[in-house]
């Protein structure tokens, strides 16, 4: 009897010990899911517990992308920079003052017109054998005929007779005439020793026309002034019309 209980209880201890062997082998799980069977996974279809792998997913693409973004800003900034770099620098081309075109003198002189005559005023032609330039348009061809005023000695200043005016444009041929003040030019030049005061010349022939002496033209009973005293031109410049109202000396017509 003894002998019995000392193998049951043996056999007993040893059933014992085996199951807790075989408990340390088992995973610690909780006791509901320890004889769970295992649910097989199907493609597409999430099963129930289980977390979704797309929050990894777009946590790593977002990564990736901000990488990409401050790879490329890096990449456009050094660019930048080389290029700017590389650059020549382009030179300054010296700057080159043009100067200003010189007035054209024909615009510093008066321009007598039928609507706007005048061409001087009475005091600046105070002196005598002053003179002064002056454009006249010609009433057959319409075109500025350049011309000249001569405060004459005689005469008084507030009339006609004091003054003389004439087209410097010789009346036969293409020679200007000129207005000569200088005696010994006269006298030089022109030869005519007998100069005492100014005169106009024809610089081509050496004709002088005295603005003193009156004439009449050849073939007609005009009465002009500037009559020749030495040259061979045919008749005097041609004379243009004065006329002096108030302060103003008015040109008014060519002959």
């Amino acid at each position: 009897m003894p002998i019995e209980m000392d193998n049951s209880l043996l056999l007993n201890m040893s059933c014992v010990s085996s199951i807790k062997s075989v408990r340390s082998l088992m995973p610690d799980q909780p006791p509901s899911d320890r004889f769970k069977a295992e649910m097989p996974q199907i493609p597409g279809v999430t099963t129930p517990g289980a977390r979704p792998a797309t929050s990894n997913t777009a946590s790593v693409k977002l990564g990736i992308g901000l990488l990409a973004v401050l790879l490329a800003v890096f990449l456009g900034a050094r660019w930048a920079l080389r290029s700017r770099h590389v650059e020549p620098r382009a030179d300054k081309q010296p700057q080159i003052e043009v100067p200003s075109p010189a007035p054209d003198p024909s615009t510093l002189v008066p321009h007598a017109t039928d609507a706007s005559p005048g061409i001087a005023d009475v005091e600046e032609m105070a002196k005598p054998w002053s003179s002064k330039a002056f454009f006249i348009r010609s009433n057959l061809s319409g075109e500025s005929i350049p011309a000249l005023l001569i405060r004459l000695p005689s005469g008084s200043a507030s009339q006609a007779s004091g003054y003389w005016a004439f087209s410097v444009n010789s009346p036969y041929g293409n020679c200007k005439l000129e207005y000569v003040t200088d005696l010994a030019k006269l006298r030089g030049d022109y030869g005519f020793p007998a100069a005492k005061h100014p005169m106009v010349g024809n610089p081509c022939n050496r004709t002088l026309f005295d603005p003193l002496k009156m004439t009449t033209l050849p073939g007609t009973d005009a009465f002009v002034r500037g009559g020749i005293v030495q040259g061979s031109d045919l008749r005097p410049p041609l004379g243009i019309e004065v006329r002096v109202r108030g302060r103003d000396i008015l040109a008014i017509r060519t002959e």
